[in-house]
C-alpha cells in the first residue's frame, strides 16, 4: 500500500518543518517504508552546517520514528484524538552523511506491537548504503484537547 502526503497529514499532526515524511512507498503487516526528498530549502541547513550541508541526525531518527507513527495510527485505524510518542531510542548508529538532493528511505520492522505500544527496528537508507539504524519505542495515547 502506497501513501500520499495528503493521507500522511491526516494521520500525523506534524507539520512544517517538522513533517519530515513525503511518501509511504510500502506498507504490509509489521512493515513500513517511506521516503523524505532532502533539498537544500530544508531550514535546518542554513545552519548545520552553511560550507557542508548534512541532515541533523536527530532528524533522521525524527524522520524513522514519524515512518513508525504512520504505521501505528493507520493500522489501528486512529483519528486525531490518539497520537503516537516517541518513548526511547537504543542502539543508534549514523553510518554516512545525508545530503541535500538525496531521496532518505525508511525501513521500518514492527519488533513487538500492541494497541498501545511500538517498539521498532528503524533503518535510513540513501541509495544502497544506510545512513542510520536504531530500535525505537512509541506509545500510542490520547492527545492533548485543543
Amino acid at each position: 500500500m502506497q501513501m500520499d502526503i495528503k493521507k500522511i497529514k491526516d494521520l500525523l499532526p506534524h507539520r512544517y518543518p517538522f513533517l519530515l515524511v513525503d511518501k509511504v512507498l510500502e506498507m504490509r503487516d509489521r512493515y513500513i517504508e517511506t521516503l523524505k526528498n532532502v533539498t537544500i530549502n530544508e531550514p535546518f541547513f542554513q545552519g548545520h552546517f552553511p560550507h557542508e550541508p548534512i541532515m541533523p541526525g536527530v532528524l533522521i531518527i525524527e524522520a524513522m520514528a514519524q515512518s513508525g507513527g504512520i504505521y501505528a495510527m493507520h493500522k489501528n485505524n486512529l483519528d486525531s484524538s490518539r497520537s503516537v510518542y516517541f518513548m526511547m531510542i537504543d542502539r543508534v548508529k549514523f553510518r554516512q552523511p545525508v545530503r541535500p538532493g538525496d531521496q532518505l528511505i525508511m525501513k521500518i520492522t514492527m519488533l513487538k506491537e500492541s494497541v498501545k505500544m511500538l517498539k521498532m527496528s528503524a533503518e535510513a537508507w540513501v541509495g544502497d548504503k544506510k545512513a542510520c539504524e536504531a530500535e525505537l519505542v512509541a506509545m500510542v495515547a490520547d492527545a492533548p484537547a485543543q
